[in-house]
């Protein structure tokens, strides 16, 4: 799927947007031109994939709704360990 997976919250909308375009834009720089890109024009959820690392930018409410972090993390012996 990925080598990486990058979960950040932003403040706002507004905020979100803005570290989603400013990724765009140094991932550009750096090459990585072609990047997928979903969820811009609400800014809720912003995901970009990259190919090696998928980026996910959240509204702290939106982030706490969907609670992604649970979905990537494994029950060991009583206690849950980030994957």
């Amino acid at each position: 799927m990925a080598d990486a997976l990058v979960v950040a919250s932003g403040r706002s909308q507004r905020h979100v947007g803005a570290m989603a375009d400013h990724l765009l834009r140094a991932l550009k720089e750096a090459g990585y031109g072609k990047c997928r890109i979903e969820g811009m024009p609400h800014a809720d959820w912003v995901l970009i994939d990259t190919g090696d690392v998928i980026v996910h930018l959240f509204r702290p409410e939106v982030r706490s709704f969907y609670n992604i972090e649970k979905i990537w993390s494994v029950e060991t012996g009583g206690h849950r360990a980030a994957v």
